[in-house]
């Protein structure tokens, strides 16, 4: 199945709707079956796999999300360029709901999640001082700005378990050290990705304040749900334009993660 796609995204229907010729597949992993079935279509002549990270109805909360299946079957098809765009709550006041952060940076405060591929014999360490993939953050960041996005080039994602939001004081922490925003899937999912050497990008994608944010109201689900709505076919567009300016191959340090990595 492998070279089945070159880039895959984590994202639902509303990323693939328009395209023609998708062709779901059912994929099986070491760590089971991932979210939901795997859509292959076309982007300007690109083979791109979507899967829906919580599931096609949503069944899947962040902290049980299939991360290692879902990254698994990614690199089982051959994908090379990964992107994991997510709605995200801002940290700071000059990032507002409807703008793009395409994050260079993350602080994880999850725990209890299944983190890694290696779990033994061998000890393996990868690097994960840059958990984003400079060439995919250049190239999103560039397709943002030449659409008119209100997108910032930097962030620091802090990753909650979830699946409640937080409370005043923790947000009020966040917010102080200087992160941007607040998300609760990208971990262990980018760490996954460096581990079987894909290169990883994130966009996210401001929904609402989070509450320790000066003067904001507590958030709900459906103000997120509605904000990600209105801005999902904005999300769709710059992935649909951003995809065919990326080579499949590239000289980053994401493709030799493992080089050096085992003890």
């Amino acid at each position: 199945m492998a070279g089945a796609a070159e880039y895959g995204v984590f994202g639902g229907s509303g990323f693939y709707s328009l395209l023609e010729s998708v062709e779901e597949i059912e994929i099986d992993t070491p760590y089971g079956a991932p979210s939901g079935p795997v859509a292959i279509g076309r982007i300007d002549g690109r083979n791109v796999a979507f899967i829906p990270r919580h599931g096609i109805d949503h069944r899947f909360p962040a902290h049980s999300i299939p991360y290692r299946a879902n990254v698994w079957a990614m690199k089982e098809l051959g994908v090379s360029r990964l992107f994991g765009p997510c709605a995200a709550g801002s940290l700071q006041p000059h990032i507002k709901p409807g703008d793009f952060v395409v994050s260079d940076q993350l602080v994880d405060r999850t725990s209890g999640r299944a983190y890694t591929f290696y779990d033994g014999p061998d000890a393996t360490h990868i690097s994960f001082a840059d958990p984003y993939c400079p060439e995919m953050r250049g190239a999103i960041v560039a397709s943002a700005r030449e659409s008119d996005i209100e997108v910032h080039d930097r962030g620091t994602v802090v990753v909650v378990e979830g699946p409640r939001f937080s409370t005043r004081a923790e947000s009020g922490w966040y917010s102080a050290q200087g992160w941007e925003v607040v998300n609760m899937t990208q971990c262990p999912e980018a760490a996954l990705a460096r581990e079987l050497e894909m290169c990883y990008a994130n966009i996210s994608l401001i929904t609402d304040y989070d509450i320790g944010v000066e003067g904001v109201e507590p958030v709900t689900g459906a103000e997120v749900i509605r904000v990600f709505g209105q801005n999902n076919a904005k999300l769709r567009d710059l992935l649909f334009d951003v995809i065919p300016k990326l080579s499949p191959t590239g000289d980053c340090s994401c493709r030799t993660a493992l080089d050096g990595a085992r003890f």
